[in-house]
């Protein structure tokens, strides 16, 4: 018999490559959606669909128990991974990522129906800035001062997970995440692609990121594989500057000549102020804010992922070049480029 998954946030962007991932793995898959959700890339006839709204606890508790009781027990997996990048007003973000984490567990909990595992999607972000002097990785052991409020309501969202008695949890920090109908680094790859290529700060910065493939196997292989009550930080074992960055995105795109701009921090605060501004006005989350400001001004996001390897044997099958270059051709098979 195959084991049963549920995976919140399906219906997003890494969502969609879980809810693959775990049907590619023979699971019985549910996706956890809202009725207003987006369901361009979950077409897979295989897909169970159930939907939460997390805003109502009692639809959600609802929600749940009837999707138990209908399947007959408990899901054995379920993967967390609903969550906020970007928020018109700040304060959502401790709403979306932790408190809706709370509501999970708490029901989950009370309907006597914890899975064996509960993975949940944490970021990189929760950490803050770590040793931007002399860039040594950061690593699970790193003491986290989140600097902003995305990456301080990740660390709520964690901390109330250690402090469960009771909740098998494994939490993954995630690196930048990109893939194929990504947007916001479709957008520097879409800038290079005119030419231009925008990056921030004087000092030297280290970047990394994970394929959104290799995430979405890692997440069902910590499942499978981890123990409990573990945390993890997941990313491509290779930092890389703005210049490699610039350098393989325009290589797959054939420009011979790529303008790089280095706006400094200042003039980048201003931006996104005015993005901000802009998007409380219109009620649209800007890509661009203050909190994405003390994001990009990180100049250190090397990292130790040793403990992944050694917990489940975490191998990414993507180099940023085998990643980009698959992405690109998704986006320009797609019309995005």
């Amino acid at each position: 018999m195959s084991k049963r998954i549920l995976i919140t946030g399906a219906g997003g962007f890494i969502g969609g490559y879980l809810v693959s991932e775990a049907l590619n793995r023979g699971y019985e898959t549910w996706a956890a959606v809202r009725k207003s959700t987006s369901r361009e890339f979950l077409t897979d006839t295989r897909i169970n669909f159930v939907e939460l709204d997390f805003t109502d606890t009692q639809q959600l508790q609802t929600g749940l128990k009837e999707t138990i009781q209908q399947i007959g027990g408990k899901w054995d997996y379920v993967i967390h991974n609903l969550g906020a990048t970007k928020c018109t007003n700040f304060n959502d973000f401790k709403t979306i990522n932790y408190i809706y984490l709370t509501r999970l567990v708490d029901t989950l909990t009370a309907l006597d129906a914890m899975p064996e595992k509960l993975l949940f999607m944490s970021s990189l972000s929760a950490m803050g800035a770590v040793d931007e002097t002399n860039y040594s990785p950061i690593t699970i052991h790193s003491i986290p001062s989140p600097n902003t409020r995305y990456g301080l309501s990740k660390m709520q969202a964690e901390m109330y997970l250690m402090r469960h008695p009771s909740c098998p949890y494994i939490i993954f920090r995630c690196t930048g995440v990109y893939g194929p109908h990504e947007r916001d680094y479709f957008m520097m790859m879409n800038s290079i692609n005119r030419g231009v290529d925008f990056s921030v700060g004087l000092k030297k910065q280290l970047l990394t990121f994970i394929y959104v493939k290799d995430l979405a196997t890692a997440a069902i292989d910590a499942l499978e594989r981890s123990q409990v009550r573990s945390t993890y930080i997941i990313s491509e074992p290779q930092s890389y500057s703005q210049t490699e960055f610039r350098k393989i995105v325009a290589e797959k795109l054939n420009k011979r000549f790529v303008l790089p701009v280095k706006a400094p921090l200042w003039l980048l605060y201003i931006v996104c102020l005015i993005a901000e501004l802009w998007g409380t006005i219109t009620l649209k989350p800007a890509t661009l804010n203050r909190d994405k400001y003390k994001i990009l001004r990180q100049r250190n996001w090397d990292c130790d992922v040793s403990e992944a390897i050694a917990g489940f044997g975490f191998r990414p099958r993507y180099s940023l070049k085998d990643g980009v270059s698959e992405s690109i051709d998704w986006y320009k098979e797609n019309h995005w480029l």
